[in-house]
C-alpha cells in the first residue's frame, strides 16, 4: 500500500484498495459500508456485503451493491 502524503489520483488510491473496508457516502447523506469490489473509469462503485445507514441508523443490509459515480460525495477508507 501506498504511502497516503503521496500525491495520486482517486483511481489509482481506489485500485490500491480493492477487497478493503469502505465507507461511500452520497449527495443524498446516504452512507454505504462494505468491501470495495470494483470500481471504473467514472468512479462507479461495486461494494460486497454492504450495510446501508440513513441518518446514521441501520436502514437494510445488502450482498451486492452497484453505485453510480456521479451520486458519490466522498469515498474513505476504513480502519481495518
Amino acid at each position: 500500500m501506498s504511502d497516503p502524503q503521496e500525491s495520486s489520483d482517486p483511481s489509482t488510491f481506489l485500485s490500491e484498495i480493492i477487497g478493503a473496508p469502505i465507507t461511500v457516502k452520497l449527495n443524498s447523506g446516504v452512507e454505504y459500508k462494505g468491501e470495495l469490489s470494483s470500481v471504473d473509469g467514472y468512479m462507479n462503485i461495486a461494494l460486497e456485503k454492504t450495510i446501508e445507514y440513513v441518518g446514521g441508523q441501520v436502514r437494510n443490509r445488502y450482498g451486492d451493491v452497484f453505485i453510480r459515480g456521479n451520486n458519490v460525495l466522498y469515498i474513505s477508507q476504513d480502519a481495518v
